[in-house]
C-alpha cells in the first residue's frame, strides 16, 4: 500500500495537532469516583485554610488603608447595631471554618506522627473531627 507524505510547515502541524486534541476524549476524572470521608475533609481542610487566610488579609490590609474605619471600637459599634440574625450567620461563617481547621490540623499533626494511618483509623478521626467541628461551631455562635 503506497502512502502519500507531503510537507508542512511547523504552523500548519501545530494547527493539525490541535484539531487532534479537540476529538479525544476527555478523562473522567471525578465524575467516576464516589466521593469518599479523606477527599472531602482534604478539600475542606483547604478550603477552609485558604477562606481563614483571605480573611485574614483582607482584614489586614483594611486596617492599614483605613485604621480609624477597623479599630475595634468601631467594629463592636458595626456589629452590635445588626440583627441578632445576621450576628448568628456572620458567627457561623466564622466559627466552622475556625473550629474545623484547627480540629483538623491536630489530626494532621496526629498523622505526623505515625498514628491512625489505618483506613480505619483514617475514618474513625475523620468522624471525630466533623462531630468536634459541630459541637464547637455551635458552642462558639452561642458564646
Amino acid at each position: 500500500r503506497a502512502v502519500q507524505t507531503q510537507s508542512l510547515p511547523p504552523a500548519s502541524a501545530v494547527e493539525i495537532l490541535n484539531k487532534q486534541r479537540l476529538q479525544r476524549p476527555t478523562s473522567p476524572h471525578m465524575t467516576i469516583y464516589q466521593p469518599q470521608i479523606s477527599t472531602v475533609l482534604s478539600v475542606t481542610h483547604r478550603g477552609t485554610g485558604a477562606a481563614l487566610s483571605g480573611l485574614l488579609y483582607a482584614f489586614s490590609i483594611a486596617y492599614l488603608v483605613a485604621p480609624g474605619t477597623f479599630d475595634s471600637t468601631h467594629v463592636i459599634d458595626f456589629v452590635a447595631g445588626l440583627p441578632d440574625v445576621v450576628k448568628y450567620g456572620a458567627k457561623t461563617l466564622l466559627a466552622f471554618p475556625f473550629a474545623y481547621h484547627s480540629y483538623n490540623g491536630i489530626r494532621h499533626l496526629v498523622w505526623d506522627v505515625g498514628k491512625f494511618l489505618t483506613v480505619k483509623g483514617m475514618y474513625s478521626t475523620g468522624y471525630a473531627v466533623i462531630g468536634a467541628t459541630a459541637v464547637s461551631t455551635i458552642a462558639l455562635v452561642l458564646m
